[in-house]
């Protein structure tokens, strides 16, 4: 992909946002790598020497609440978290989406921020890329897996952090999956 960024100016005085989707980036880890995401790593790559204003993680709770440890290592780390039911349709699908409270947020929280670090690659999230650049005329960066990330959204985000270029820093071993081979 010949993606080209702005290289944007980047200093200690700068106040950063970093909006989460875990969804996005837990499927995206554990489909590509059957590993977990190091979200406290990300957060930390993001922000680099900037401010750090605020940091939100937008998850999913479900009935049986086995994700609350996850939740609690988030908040442990500084993350803060949205957390939405899972919704179950009477024909099974299950759902989940979180892409417009992010929008909302980020929009919202955009007046106190110079950056906003935007962790997915989900295209659908382009609209709110190029309403906070153009409108707002706030720097807008992406961090996610090149290899799940909308080349669209690349294009148009001020800069890129590629996940996969460092596994060992943005991943961490998944017990589970690794007890089910040795099975």
């Amino acid at each position: 992909m010949n993606n080209q960024h702005k290289n944007p100016l980047k200093h200690p005085d700068q106040r950063v946002g970093v909006f989460i989707d875990v969804q996005n980036l837990y499927y995206s880890a554990k489909n590509l790598y059957s590993m977990k995401v190091n979200f406290g790593n990300i957060v930390r790559e993001a922000v680099g020497d900037r401010k750090l204003i605020r940091a939100i993680a937008y998850v999913v709770r479900t009935e049986t609440q086995e994700e609350q440890p996850f939740f609690e290592a988030l908040y442990n780390l500084g993350i803060e978290t949205r957390e939405k039911d899972l919704q179950i349709y009477g024909s099974g699908v299950k759902k989940a989406d979180w892409d417009v409270g992010l929008t909302v947020d980020a929009i919202r929280l955009s007046q106190s921020l110079d950056a906003l670090v935007i962790v997915s690659g989900d295209g659908d999230y382009l609209p709110l890329v190029e309403y906070l650049q153009k409108s707002s005329g706030k720097q807008v960066e992406i961090a996610a897996f090149m290899q799940t990330a909308s080349s669209k959204l690349l294009e148009e985000a001020d800069d890129f952090i590629d996940l996969s270029q460092d596994l060992d820093t943005f991943l961490i071993p998944d017990p589970k999956r690794k007890k089910k081979k040795r099975a």
